[in-house]
């Protein structure tokens, strides 16, 4: 049996008759007869009674009609779905990202995204890069968003999005919220709130101020930046932060001032060592379209 013939019995006992059946599917009446005939004979037993050139549907038939019909249904639906995936309209992205991103990027991406792409499932997972690596090797995330800092793993293809550069955040009545770019010399004796030991970010900063020949007077740690944003707007200290904290601080409270010598790091895309799907293309064609607000915000240069 083919969908044809199972498309001619439905509307045979949708409709009750040969003519309205060829009518419904604009094909003859003959063809419709020969698309009725050939089902009988493959499903096994006597779907009508015939008498002077009329069909009458039997109980058996009136039963698998129900059956033909559910089948027809779900054929649709592959039809269906299979036009939505060619048209990146049907699918599931999982994306791990470090949690700065989920707080700030992500947001209007995904949002931006959605509208476009309402049948697609997203989920989004906030973990730190080492966590995120694990996701992507076992396969429990499609796409990581993160920080490279000339991270090396031949297991994961990194797509450079943009490059971001360290700034300070500080109290705006601190004595350095007058400058527009603060020295790192200019940061001694001060209180600093950080980001755990073994972050990235925090190792990058730790050697920069290794080579400034002086220690920092670590007041507070925190695992994520909106930790230590929150920790900076109550004057506990200042912070070497990444520049999309800015987007999450009081700008009533905290000021955001460029760093020098330069920090700076590549924001990527992770993905596993294969070809992206349709979908996964279209999220990173989304995710390209929001750098220039990025930019203009300060948090990518």
């Amino acid at each position: 049996m083919n969908v044809r013939e199972l498309e001619s019995f439905n509307a045979f006992m949708t409709y009750g008759s040969v003519t309205k059946a060829a009518q419904a599917m604009n094909v003859s009446q003959p063809m419709v007869s020969r698309l009725l005939n050939n089902f009988e004979k493959s499903v096994g037993f006597a779907l009508f009674i015939r008498k002077r050139n009329q069909l009458t549907a039997t109980t058996e038939a009136q039963q698998f009609h129900g059956t033909v019909l559910r089948s027809l249904n779900a054929f649709r639906e592959v039809e269906t779905q299979a036009r939505a995936i060619a048209n990146d309209q049907l699918g599931a992205i999982r994306i791990a990202a470090q949690p700065i991103y989920v707080d700030t990027y992500l947001l209007d991406v995904v949002a931006k995204f959605k509208r476009a792409h309402p049948n697609v499932s997203v989920s989004v997972t906030d973990t730190g890069l080492e966590g995120m690596l694990d996701m992507l090797s076992t396969r429990e995330c499609d796409l990581g968003i993160g920080i490279t800092l000339d991270l090396q793993d031949p297991n994961v293809v990194i797509t450079p999005l943009a490059q971001s550069r360290a700034v300070c955040l500080v109290p705006v009545d601190h004595r350095l919220a007058g400058f527009e770019t603060i020295d790192i010399d200019l940061l001694r004796g001060e209180d600093f709130v950080e980001l755990s030991i073994g972050s990235p970010l925090r190792t990058k900063i730790d050697y920069i101020f290794q080579i400034a020949g002086w220690p920092r007077k670590i007041a507070v740690e925190g695992r994520t930046i909106r930790t230590i944003s929150r920790l900076v707007e109550r004057n506990v200290g200042i912070a070497v932060s990444d520049p999309f904290a800015a987007l999450l601080v009081d700008k009533d409270k905290v000021v955001a001032r460029t760093l020098t010598p330069a920090i700076e790091w590549d924001v990527a895309l992770f993905t596993a060592s294969r070809e992206l799907s349709a979908v996964e293309k279209s999220f990173l064609a989304f995710l390209r379209a929001e750098l220039p607000n990025l930019r203009a915000s300060g948090c990518i240069v």
